[in-house]
């Protein structure tokens, strides 16, 4: 089994409850969690989702050279702490990186051996009505990140694979992400076989 999952996903592609899914079917999977100087949202606390530090806390660490990765993201920094990460390999857990794109991208560049994921829902439409759902942002704040989740969508030809996580098929997807993990393929409707089909189900 490959030592580090290299996880991103689209806003509204349901990373979170993925995720859970594939610890609980695996324990070894670890979620490195990351540092962030975005504010918590509702339900979320300091260490569990993310590490919530102020712009100069998280400045201090870039600038001793903390982080594996790190990017901004709607205004908002994002990092992966090094010794974190390290202590799950040596200790014999599988990290699970779940970070932004451009984080993703300078891993994969470090990282001799990993394997990247992309989680997204199976539409736009699907996508944008997730986001709405969440009733927790404006409505500039919804269009903003439905501008950078196409983004994101768009940028998934980076990754070795992508897995559709359709409306209550959470299970699904997680099973075919730990499939890959352990034989490097799945034949899971789940998993993208046709880019450029996926790619257009986005195009406005």
């Amino acid at each position: 089994m490959n030592e580090v999952l290299v996880f991103s996903g689209s806003a509204g592609s349901g990373k979170g409850t993925v995720l859970k899914c594939i610890r609980e079917k695996d324990p070894r999977f670890r979620l490195s969690v990351s540092m962030t100087t975005r504010s918590p949202r509702p339900g979320e606390q300091n260490g569990r989702e993310y590490y919530f530090v102020s712009r100069e806390e998280f400045l201090e660490t870039l600038a001793q050279d903390g982080f594996l990765e790190h990017t901004e993201y709607c205004g908002n920094l994002y990092g992966t702490p090094k010794k974190q990460f390290f202590d799950m390999i040596e200790n014999g857990f599988i990290p699970v990186l779940e970070i932004e794109t451009d984080g993703a991208e300078q891993v994969m560049q470090k990282l001799s051996s990993y394997t990247s994921v992309f989680l997204s829902p199976p539409d736009y439409k699907t996508l944008e009505a997730r986001l709405r759902g969440r009733a927790t942002e404006k409505e500039e704040e919804i269009r903003s990140r439905l501008r950078a989740a196409r983004e994101e969508i768009f940028r998934s030809e980076r990754y070795q694979y992508v897995v559709l996580n359709a409306d209550g098929a959470a299970e699904k997807a997680a099973d075919a992400i730990l499939e890959i993990m352990k034989t490097g393929k799945s034949e899971s409707d789940a998993v993208v076989c046709d880019r450029a089909k996926f790619l257009a189900s986005f195009s406005l």
